[in-house]
C-alpha cells in the first residue's frame, strides 16, 4: 500500500464524508434544495395539535362567576360612553373622566397617564438599542396628546409582585359602539375581580386612548411603567410646550376628585397581558368570532400556552369561532390544490398499506393550513407587531390581542348584553388560568408557526427546511476552493515542466493573493451596502417628497455610490488576467461563504426572515455562473442555466421580490411604484431587523451574484 493510500485509509469517517460531499457538491445541492422545498410543503401535514403544557393553568376547571349584575353595570358604562361620544366638545377628556369615576367606584387605585403624539422616524442607531419604535416630534402641537386611564386592583391573596394587564383601546376623538363595548367588557371583568377573594395577582386595567393609533398609548405607558420615575400627570413629558386647556381641565378634575392618584400607579411584574378589541364586521358571520393576533416585533411570539388556553376556553366554554390570520388569495391557488391532492392520495396509499400510518389530510384542510402558515411566517419575517400586544413582548411579557366580532348588532340591548356576557366570561376564565401560575410562562414553545388556532409547527420541525437550504453553501464554497487549488497545482506543474515558461506566469507561492482580491470585492460590496442602508435616513429629511420620487432617488444614489466605490477602490474585475480563467469561481466561493454567514446570523435574530431569505438567496448563489461561458457553450444545458440565472437575479432583486409578493397576495391592482418605499419606511420605523437584513445581507449578495453573471471570463 502506498503512502497516500495509507493516509486515506486512516482518515476519520467524518473527514471521508466531508470529502465525499465536496466532490459531489452538485448532486448534494440539488438534493438538499429539493428536500427543503418538500419539507416546506409538508409543514401543514407535520403540524401537531396544540395542548396546554403547564398543568397549573387548568383552563376551564372553575365555573365563571360573571353575573348579570356586572354585565348590567358594564352596559350602563357603554351607554354613558356612547352618550358622551355625541358631544362635539371635550368628548375625549370627559370619557377619560367617566372611566376613572367608574374605576374609582369599585375601590381601585386610579391614575391618568398622559402621552404625546409621536412620529415615526428612521434612526439606524436605534436598532436593537431601544424598545420604543417611535420618537417624539419636536415641533408638535400642544393639543396633540392622549390620556390613558389606568386602574389597579390589589390582589387579596397576593404580595404585589405580579400583575395581569387588561388593555381596552378606544378612540377618544371618535369612539364607536364597538370600542364602547370593549370598554364594557373591560369594566365587567374589572368589577368582578374587585370582589373576588381568590385573586393572587394584581389586576391592571389600561383604557388606552388610541386617537393616535392603538400601539402608541400602550408603548408609552409601558415605557413609563418600567422607568424609575414617580411623576404626576403634569410632569410626564413636561417642558415640551405649555399645557392646553384640556389638560388643565383634567388636572382640575384630579384636584377635585380625591380618588384619583396624583402619581403614576404601578403594580408588580407583569405575568401576562390581554388586549381586548371589539370589531363590528356587520354580520359577516353566523356566530360570534374571535381573531387572535400574536406576532410581535422581529418575529417574537408569546408562549404558546397563552394561545392554547384562549382557544380552548373560547371554543369549549363560550362557543366562539376562533380564527387566525391567513392569506386568502392562496386558498384559490391551483398549485396548492394540486399539492393537497397529492398529499391526500399519498395518505390514502399509506393507510391502505398500514392502517396505523396517519399521513396526509384533506385537500381543503391542507390548503387552508398552508395559507395560515404562510401568513404566520410572513408576519414574523416582517418584524412588525400585528397589534398593541407587541409593545408588551418588547419587555418579555406574554401578550396577545383578542379581536371579538359579534354576529348581531351592538345597538340592540339584548344582543349587546349577551355579547358582553360571553366576552367577559372568556376574559375572566383566561385571567383565572393565568392567576394559577406560580411562575412565568415557560413550559411551552416560544418559536412556532400556526397552521390553525389548534395546530402548530414547532421550531424543531420548520428549521429542517432552513438547514437543508443553507447546507449546500459551505459545501459549494469548499468545492470551488478545492477546484481552484487543483487547477493552480496543475498549472504550476505545467509551467515548471516548460523550460521557457513565460515571465508573466504567476508564482504558485503567491496564489493566495487571488483570494484577497475576491475578499476585497466582497468587502467593497458590503461596505457599499452599509452606506445604502443609511441613505433613507437622509432621504426621509427631504421636504415634500413623494414615495415614488424617494424610491427613484434612493436607487439613483445606490448606483452612483457603487460606481464611485468601484472607481476609488477598484473594480472586482480589475485584477483579472488572461492566465487565470477561473477568477469568477473564487469570487463565487467567497460570496457563498458571506451569504452563509449572513443567513446564519439572521436566523438568530429572526428565523422567519432567514428562512424566506434563504429561499431567494440560496438558489441564486448556487446557480450563479458567468453568462459569457454559457453563451459561448451554446448548448441546451448552458442556455437553461443562463435563463435560470437571469430569472433568479430578477426575482431576488428586493423591489422586484416585493412587487411580485404584493401582487400575488393582494392583486395587481394594489401595486404602485411607491409601495416599496412605503414598506421600507414601515420596517425602519418599527426598527425591524428585516430592514437590516435586506440592506446588509440580501442586497450585497444580489450585487455579488450579478457581478459573477457579468464576469468577463
Amino acid at each position: 500500500m502506498s503512502g497516500i493510500e495509507s493516509i486515506n485509509a486512516r482518515r476519520r469517517p467524518i473527514v471521508r464524508l466531508g470529502v465525499f460531499l465536496i466532490s459531489h457538491s452538485l448532486i448534494v445541492s440539488v438534493i438538499c434544495c429539493i428536500a427543503a422545498i418538500l419539507a416546506l410543503l409538508l409543514l401543514p401535514v407535520l403540524a401537531k395539535s396544540t395542548y396546554v403544557s403547564e398543568n397549573a393553568l387548568m383552563p376551564g376547571s372553575a365555573n365563571t362567576m360573571l353575573s348579570n349584575q356586572e354585565v348590567s353595570e358594564a352596559d350602563r358604562l357603554v351607554k354613558d360612553v356612547n352618550a358622551l361620544s355625541l358631544e362635539s366638545v371635550d368628548a375625549g377628556i370627559n370619557i377619560a373622566k367617566l372611566i376613572a369615576r367608574y374605576m374609582a367606584d369599585l375601590g381601585a387605585e386610579v391614575c391618568y397617564h398622559k402621552f404625546r403624539r409621536q412620529q415615526n422616524q428612521f434612526n439606524p442607531l436605534h436598532f436593537f438599542l431601544s424598545t420604543d419604535p417611535v420618537v417624539v416630534q419636536r415641533n408638535i402641537s400642544c393639543s396633540s396628546f392622549g390620556v390613558n386611564t389606568v386602574g389597579v386592583i390589589r390582589a387579596p391573596r397576593g404580595d404585589g409582585k405580579e400583575a395581569i394587564v387588561l388593555v381596552t383601546p378606544y378612540n377618544s376623538s371618535r369612539i364607536d359602539a364597538a370600542e364602547a363595548s370593549s370598554l364594557g367588557i373591560g369594566y365587567s371583568i374589572f368589577s368582578l375581580l374587585s370582589q373576588v377573594t381568590w385573586l393572587a395577582k394584581d389586576i391592571i386595567w389600561l383604557a388606552a386612548d388610541s386617537r393616535f393609533g392603538v400601539y402608541a398609548p400602550v408603548a408609552s405607558w409601558l415605557k413609563d411603567y418600567h422607568t424609575p420615575l414617580f411623576s404626576g400627570l403634569g410632569q410626564v413629558n413636561a417642558g415640551v410646550c405649555h399645557e392646553s386647556n384640556d389638560l388643565l381641565k383634567l388636572k382640575d378634575a384630579m384636584v377635585s376628585d380625591t380618588n384619583i392618584s396624583k402619581i403614576f400607579t404601578r403594580a408588580g411584574t407583569m405575568a401576562a397581558a390581554l388586549v381586548v378589541k371589539v370589531v363590528d364586521r356587520h354580520n359577516e358571520a353566523d356566530e360570534d368570532t374571535l381573531s387572535i393576533f400574536a406576532e410581535a416585533s422581529n418575529g417574537q411570539m408569546p408562549n404558546l400556552d397563552l394561545i392554547n388556553i384562549v382557544n380552548y376556553l373560547a371554543v369549549h366554554r363560550q362557543g366562539l369561532r376562533v380564527k387566525v390570520e391567513k392569506f386568502w388569495s392562496l386558498l384559490d391557488s391551483k398549485f396548492l390544490n394540486f399539492v393537497g391532492e397529492t398529499v391526500e392520495l399519498l395518505g390514502k396509499v399509506a393507510k391502505s398499506l398500514n392502517p396505523n400510518w396517519r399521513f396526509g389530510m384533506p385537500v381543503a384542510e391542507y390548503v387552508e393550513g398552508t395559507a395560515t402558515l404562510a401568513s404566520s411566517l410572513f408576519n414574523q419575517a416582517l418584524g412588525v407587531p400585528t397589534g398593541p400586544h407587541g409593545a408588551f413582548r418588547d419587555y418579555q411579557v406574554d401578550a396577545i390581542t383578542l379581536e371579538i366580532s359579534p354576529k348581531g348588532s351592538l345597538k340592540s340591548m339584548g344582543q349587546r348584553i349577551d355579547f358582553l356576557m360571553r366576552g367577559g366570561r372568556l376574559v375572566e376564565a383566561v385571567v383565572w388560568s393565568v392567576n394559577n401560575l406560580l411562575e412565568k410562562f415557560h413550559q411551552s414553545f416560544f418559536l412556532y408557526l400556526l397552521t390553525s388556532p389548534s395546530k402548530f409547527v414547532s421550531v424543531g420541525i420548520y428549521m429542517i427546511a432552513f438547514a437543508l437550504l443553507i447546507a449546500p453553501l459551505p459545501i459549494v464554497a469548499a468545492s470551488l476552493c478545492s477546484d481552484a487549488n487543483r487547477r493552480d497545482s496543475s498549472l504550476s506543474k505545467e509551467g515548471s515542466s516548460q523550460p521557457h515558461a513565460s515571465a508573466d506566469e504567476p508564482n504558485p507561492t503567491l496564489k493566495s493573493w487571488r483570494w484577497l482580491h475576491a475578499a476585497k470585492s466582497v468587502f467593497v460590496i458590503h461596505f457599499w451596502s452599509s452606506l445604502v442602508t443609511l441613505l433613507p435616513h437622509f432621504i426621509s429629511k427631504m421636504p415634500s417628497g413623494t414615495s415614488a420620487s424617494s424610491l427613484l432617488i434612493w436607487l439613483s444614489l445606490c448606483i452612483l455610490s457603487l460606481f464611485l466605490l468601484y472607481t476609488i477602490l477598484g473594480s472586482p474585475f480589475s485584477h483579472i488576467t488572461t492566465s487565470r480563467p477561473q477568477e469568477w469561481a473564487i469570487l463565487k466561493s467567497v460570496t457563498v461563504s458571506a451569504a452563509f454567514i449572513g443567513l446564519c446570523l439572521m436566523s438568530v435574530i429572526n428565523f422567519a426572515t432567514a428562512e424566506i431569505g434563504a429561499l431567494l438567496i440560496v438558489p441564486m448563489c448556487l446557480i450563479a455562473c458567468p453568462l459569457k461561458l454559457d453563451l459561448q457553450d451554446w448548448s441546451f444545458r448552458a442556455l437553461i442555466r443562463a435563463a435560470s440565472n437571469l430569472t433568479l437575479v430578477l426575482i431576488a432583486f428586493p423591489p422586484a421580490t416585493f412587487y411580485l409578493l404584493k401582487g400575488g397576495i393582494e392583486g395587481s391592482d394594489s401595486v404602485s411604484v411607491g409601495n416599496f418605499w412605503n414598506w421600507l419606511e414601515t420596517l425602519w420605523a418599527w426598527n425591524s431587523a428585516t430592514y437590516l437584513y435586506i440592506g446588509m445581507v440580501h442586497l450585497p449578495c444580489w450585487v455579488l451574484c450579478l457581478n459573477i453573471l457579468l464576469h468577463p471570463r
